[in-house]
């Protein structure tokens, strides 16, 4: 099984590198980019074969992750419409805000395509990706797509009309995430902390937190009020939280985000 990558970014490295982490054979991983010097790397580490063309890149795979910037999708795809169509490998977008018929359009259609939302956090191996696919992906495709994007953290299978709620809870909550360390972090300042061990501190309590909701199961307020001992600190804290419109903050930034997520 090979697979194939146009474009060789921040996305793209970080994926090449959990696959290769994973199990992958670098051998078996095939790169493009124009900018050779961001193959470079990805060679020396992780022994993947460096393409010359796009069109080498398309012909020589059996699925191809197009990892370029959106807008250059419009270049890229038309020129590459004959190789794919001869060589008909599972195409892979995880160009943001591309629709599937905005892609399969761009080279063609009548190929196998998915398309993967993929997030920041990929770069550290715990992901949250979500894909779609059309009818003419077939169930093992589907798991070469599990295989490529579980390399890097979860991925979950969704219609694609769900995919702007689902870019504001995986790909915008990393923000609002890391807002609310930061001011984790500046009470630990104002408590007598140096600002780097408050957010060591508040980034590891998060992370923790996060876990122990995957591995429980539990619903949150359940594991909160596991917290909130009678007439204790932490149960003043949730009040303060509330009182101060907390949950009504989250609620108004997701649906910020939604509503421009589907403006544009």
């Amino acid at each position: 099984m090979k697979i194939g990558f146009i474009g060789a970014g921040n996305m793209a490295g970080a994926i090449i590198r959990g696959m290769t982490a994973g199990g992958f054979h670098g051998g078996d991983i095939l790169a493009y980019d124009v900018d050779h010097s961001r193959m470079l790397p990805l060679f020396e580490e992780c022994g993947i074969c460096l393409c010359a063309s796009a069109e080498e890149a398309a012909e020589s795979c059996d699925a191809l992750v197009l990892a370029v910037k959106p807008q250059t999708l419009p270049a890229v795809l038309p020129p590459l419409s004959p190789a794919l169509h001869r060589r008909r490998p599972l195409v892979i977008s995880i160009a943001a805000g591309k629709t599937m018929e905005t892609f399969e359009n761009l080279m063609g259609g009548g190929l196998p395509a998915v398309r993967v939302m993929p997030n920041l956090n990929a770069r550290v191996g715990e992901a949250m990706s979500a894909f779609c696919a059309n009818e003419l992906v077939e169930d093992t495709q589907k798991g070469i797509v599990r295989l490529i994007f579980e390399s890097v953290g979860e991925i979950v299978e969704l219609e694609e009309r769900l995919f702007p709620i689902f870019s504001v809870l995986s790909g915008c909550s990393p923000a609002y995430s890391l807002l609310y360390m930061d001011a984790l972090a500046e009470a630990g300042v104002r408590g007598g902390l140096s600002k780097s061990v408050a957010l060591k501190i508040a980034a590891q309590a998060v992370m923790g937190t996060a876990r122990l909701l995957q591995e429980t199961g539990e619903h949150p307020r359940a594991l909160a009020d596991q917290v909130c001992s009678p007439a204790g600190t932490t149960i003043e804290g949730v009040c303060a939280l509330q009182r101060e419109g907390f949950e009504a903050a989250v609620l108004a930034a997701a649906r910020a985000s939604l509503d421009r997520d589907l403006q544009l």
